[in-house]
């Protein structure tokens, strides 16, 4: 069951044992697995991942090896469970990392300390251990011990008093938006430290606090008010450097165009598109400050044009006069994007219970050290002999007795 026989991904050879859950974690450790990493997933098989039970789910079939999410951030991983609350799980979660050269978890902090599991009893078996926590918070401070999710956390990073409209509440993003942030600073934290053990040959303790990473991406805004105490608010769709700058609604049922017109040559090009008619003549539009005082109605003649043709016609004809404009895209249109069908985005894969389904490859081609998608995420407890007897090297024998006295529930 080698994981890249032949291959020369970048993370050949690397062992993670994955102690971590739901999103943040998995989504870091599946870089490394996609790469060549050996990455064992760990769950108990009476408290599994929530995100087992997150829907959509295959088929529509809800039940814990059919979640789509799931399935999304733990391919190529092989799948073990182990009850740490058992007199024998810890010392099996010791062999755990004594073979591997990464550990893993994203529980709320002081968790693993209590299993015996914390980064100081860590280096006592493997002294060049590299281990990430991931939390909310990090691990200390006064919010360190406050639970939660990236739902949560999407709101106290101050993402979703960003969104909607001026004059009305603020709307919460979709999913867990700084689930998607805090992977990317982890991922390179990790190829950090293994450059760092690979010169010195020691290992390192990597706290990542997932609000800090999430705070990077507003930056501009939080510059602006310790400089300015100028405070950002909603604005809808709409832009403080361009005019038009929204969605539109075009010919079909919902479907809608992006339009975003910045310059003023930019604006001469949107006119002419548009045949240049009279209202676009109007001196009130003439300028940007003038589109900007104008807006609403600037918007609304722009969606009498906009209405007349199918989004992707809109696109095409701004796009060609230079003008940046974009579909509104469905899944299905993603899905069916004849851009991504040419990079073989999407590969199919085959889980014992899925059956056949589409998954995403990493964005980023690597062309000496590529990755790949071998193995669908792994059902419950899947590769539980496999790991125990081939990766830690357990007997037979004692595989059974552990497993008769239920230490891999």
């Amino acid at each position: 069951m080698d994981q890249h026989s032949g291959s020369q991904a970048v993370f050949n050879g690397i062992k993670v044992a994955d102690f971590s859950w739901v999103s943040v974690g998995p989504r870091t450790t599946e870089y490394l697995a996609e790469y060549g990493a050996t990455v064992v997933r760990i769950e108990s098989a009476t408290h599994y991942d929530a995100l087992r039970m997150a829907a959509p789910y295959s088929q529509n079939k809800p039940g814990i090896n059919s979640s789509c999410l799931y399935a999304r951030f733990n391919v190529n991983k092989y799948g073990a469970t182990l009850n740490l609350n058992h007199p024998k799980g810890v010392e099996v979660a010791h062999r755990f990392v004594k073979w591997a050269d990464i550990v893993v978890e994203s529980f709320t902090p002081g968790v693993m300390k209590r299993w015996g599991l914390s980064y100081e009893e860590l280096v006592k078996i493997r002294p060049d251990i590299i281990m990430l926590s991931t939390s909310l918070h990090g691990n200390y401070g006064p919010s360190a011990q406050s639970p939660g999710f990236g739902i949560h956390l999407t709101s106290l990073a101050g993402f979703t008093h960003l969104v909607g409209w001026a004059d009305r509440p603020p709307i919460p993003i979709f999913g867990a938006y700084t689930d998607a942030i805090a992977p990317r600073f982890q991922i390179v934290s990790l190829v950090a430290a293994l450059n760092y053990r690979r010169r010195t040959g020691k290992g390192q303790y990597i706290d990542s606090s997932q609000l800090e990473t999430s705070l990077q991406l507003l930056s501009p805004l939080f510059l602006d008010y310790q400089v300015n105490r100028r405070t950002a608010a909603r604005k809808g769709n709409r832009s403080d450097h361009a005019a038009p700058h929204g969605v539109f609604r075009c010919r079909g049922e919902d479907r809608w165009c992006a339009i975003a017109v910045s310059t003023d040559d930019e604006w001469k090009a949107f006119r002419k598109v548009l045949g240049d008619p009279g209202w676009a003549n109007s001196p009130k539009f003439a300028t940007f400050l003038g589109r900007k005082r104008n807006e609403d109605e600037l918007e609304t003649q722009v969606e009498e044009w906009t209405k007349k043709f199918t989004a992707e016609e809109v696109m095409k004809q701004l796009q060609e006069a230079g003008v940046p404009a974009g579909v509104v895209a469905t899944g299905e249109d993603v899905y069916g994007d004849p851009q991504l069908f040419h990079r073989e985005h999407f590969t199919k894969l085959s889980h014992p219970e899925m059956g056949a389904y589409p998954h995403e490859r990493s964005a980023a081609i690597l062309s000496d050290s590529p990755g790949r998608l071998n193995r669908p995420a792994p059902c419950l407890g899947e590769h539980n002999h496999y790991v125990y007897t081939k990766l830690l090297g357990m007997s037979e024998e004692e595989f059974s007795e552990l497993l008769n006295e239920k230490t891999f529930e």
